[in-house]
């Protein structure tokens, strides 16, 4: 399979009509035509049903495209970051976290780390879900991550970051954005948004709210959901501060409670490198003087 073959397939499947597809590839038809059926004697499997009017995605085929249009973004980025990489770094660190507010400082310590070491790139990785699985499969080099989730890691070091709380979001015309900490019987009558795969403190808090009786809740599948539904006026929820992405769009209030989340970064044991210790170093050292930032 050329990566050729792969661009007519997804071009053909956007088109489903093989002159138009052969068309916005600078191709004959009988060339796209040919290439195309190379492509499914390879795999095994028709992937276009022809008729009259062009060309149809079978069940098989429409998982296959999905597969392949996957892998060719990824295979774009990696050709991009290689043509980075080489024209100025001799070497990379990555950084894997599920969302980009989750290390607040991580363009300041990048800035501050490329004045240190300008021929090292520090390449940010956002995997909202599996990003141990990332890790642990060497495609990164450092895992933000809270540390409950490292206790069964074998062959890892990991690096102390900061304590985050717990905090309510509310919209900012809600009566709970004046106060200067939400207690539980503040939440008395209202609706509390719960899911969208809290961590395991979190999910204590909202169960021990919920069980009182005395509010309401409606489950969410994700944090963007939840924030969806918050804004739209359908309740308020609770969520770990490294998740406040500081826009200001919302009203976060400390909550009153004892449950926190240890913050850390994860790294391979094995991986030595000078310039990976000093970035961590940055990162952390930066987090120690922010005493009175809101984490």
């Amino acid at each position: 399979m050329t990566t050729k073959q792969i661009d007519y397939c997804i071009e053909l499947a956007h088109t489903l009509n093989f002159s138009r597809a052969a068309e916005n590839a600078f191709v004959s038809q009988p060339t796209f035509s040919y290439q195309i059926r190379l492509l499914e004697e390879e795999v095994g499997f028709k992937i276009f049903d022809r008729n009259g009017k062009g060309a149809v995605l079978t069940p098989a085929g429409t998982q296959f495209v999905g597969y392949l249009t996957n892998m060719r973004e990824e295979m774009k980025r990696a050709i991009e970051q290689g043509q980075n990489f080489s024209e100025t770094y001799k070497d990379n660190i990555t950084i894997c976290l599920m969302v980009r507010q989750a290390i607040y400082f991580l363009p300041e310590a990048m800035r501050a780390f490329a004045e240190a070491e300008p021929d090292v790139l520090v390449t940010p990785v956002f995997r909202y879900e599996n990003s141990i699985e990332h890790f642990l499969r060497n495609e990164s080099d450092i895992l933000f991550a809270l540390k409950e989730q490292t206790r069964q890691l074998a062959g890892v070091s990991v690096h102390e970051l900061f304590e985050s709380r717990i905090y309510l979001i509310a919209d900012r015309n809600d009566p709970l954005a004046a106060k200067n900490k939400i207690r539980e019987k503040d939440l008395y009558g209202r609706t509390l948004m719960v899911g969208g795969g809290s961590p395991h403190a979190l999910r204590a808090v909202q169960q021990r709210i919920t069980a009182t009786g005395k509010v309401s809740y409606f489950n969410s599948p994700d944090h963007d959901s939840t924030l969806t539904s918050v804004a739209a006026g359908r309740g308020v929820c609770l969520a770990p501060g490294f998740l406040n992405d500081h826009s200001d769009q919302f009203a976060w209030i400390p909550f009153d409670c004892k449950e926190s989340f240890s913050c850390v970064l994860v790294t391979h044991k094995n991986d030595t490198r000078e310039s990976l210790a000093s970035f961590i170093d940055i990162l952390q050292r930066l987090y120690r003087e922010a005493v009175a930032f809101p984490l």
